[in-house]
């Protein structure tokens, strides 16, 4: 009696938690929300307050005055602040859930595929200390796989390539099940990281990380592009310490993702290594699907197709492919129940 009560107030959610942005699907509506994984937090003497969640708080990184911390709890996939990603996740669960009467919802919650017992231990006792009544986790680049239309449970081989803000994940899948994947601590936010380092060293200008999100996202490319672009930013001169605008192309700032697309690319090469040959010949014959945020960085396809000779295709939806999977096992529980860690 309480189960069928505790379902009819409760909202069943779906949520693809990453570093960079949350999305969260809710039962019989689809994506209600897509946030930044950012929060801002004020500290007095030990006492910590939430300013803050979402998108209000990546407005503030970098413009904060002293007492005011705007962060990402999230790093690499994983929970670096677990006070604060408690808050975030409890947050963003009363945005998804429009019902006064608040119940206790049941969550299935996305991991990167390389995540330890202690770390999937982290995020269920997170998503618990929020409010949720039941808690399940699925791998990404699983939840990838099935938002991107791939025969997941079938006995033949799919490939996808997730690269989100903190984790690469590469995933050779058959059976409702990862064959072979590997997982890599390079992604958005690394690619970022390079951006800054880059122009810091070539033109002596400081930048943040949301310029450096923007040029990435306007001309960052894996491979040379048809009609090469340009982009200005401004940032601190180092060595004058005034402000200055400089003009960066998208030649130099392939340059300064080379060595992140590098290692994506080993990656892919070290999971196909790893491929039993049955499904290899499927591989081959279906190719590789690329989706998540660094799915955008332009030519990124091409690259891959001529570092391992197959057909490489970007997903319909690449931003959405983790969450609109999570959504559609939870849509489809019996069905998918056996995905599920």
């Amino acid at each position: 009696m309480f189960e069928k009560l505790s379902t009819l107030f409760s909202t069943d959610l779906a949520i693809d938690l990453g570093t960079a942005n949350t999305l969260v699907h809710v039962r019989g509506k689809g994506v209600v929300l897509n946030e930044p994984s950012v929060v801002a937090i004020s500290r007095n003497g030990n006492q910590t307050k939430v300013l803050a969640v979402g998108r209000d708080a990546k407005e503030m990184l970098g413009k904060t005055p002293g007492n005011i911390t705007a962060i990402r709890p999230m790093r690499d996939g994983v929970i670096a602040d677990f006070t604060v990603t408690e808050a975030m996740i409890k947050s963003f669960i009363e945005k998804a859930n429009e019902k006064k009467y608040f119940a206790r919802s049941r969550l299935i919650i996305s991991v990167p595929a390389g995540i330890t017992s202690i770390e999937q231990k982290a995020v269920r006792e997170a998503a618990l200390g929020a409010g949720v009544r039941e808690v399940h986790l699925i791998e990404q680049p699983m939840a990838a796989a099935v938002g991107a239309g791939l025969p997941v449970q079938d006995a033949r081989g799919s490939m996808i390539i997730d690269i989100g803000g903190g984790t690469t994940d590469v995933a050779v899948i058959s059976l409702g099940g990862l064959v072979s994947s590997q997982t890599l601590r390079v992604a958005g936010d690394k690619l970022d990281d390079s951006i800054v380092n880059f122009v810091r060293k070539r033109h002596n200008i400081l930048i943040g990380e949301r310029t450096a999100e923007l040029i990435k996202m306007k001309i960052g490319s894996a491979h040379p592009l048809d009609d090469e672009l340009d982009i200005d930013v401004k940032g601190r001169d180092l060595i004058t310490g005034v402000p200055r605008q400089i003009t960066l192309t998208s030649i130099e700032i392939r340059e300064a993702l080379s060595d992140c697309i590098r290692q994506i690319v080993a990656a892919v090469k070290a999971t196909l290594e790893k491929t039993p040959p049955e499904l290899s010949a499927d591989i081959i014959d279906r190719g590789i699907v690329l989706c998540g945020g660094g799915a955008m960085i332009k030519n990124l396809d091409v690259l891959l197709s001529e570092e391992c000779q197959l057909p490489v295709f970007v997903a319909e939806n690449p931003l959405n492919a983790v969450v609109d999977g999570v959504g559609t096992v939870l849509e489809n529980l019996p069905k998918y129940r056996s995905l599920l860690l």
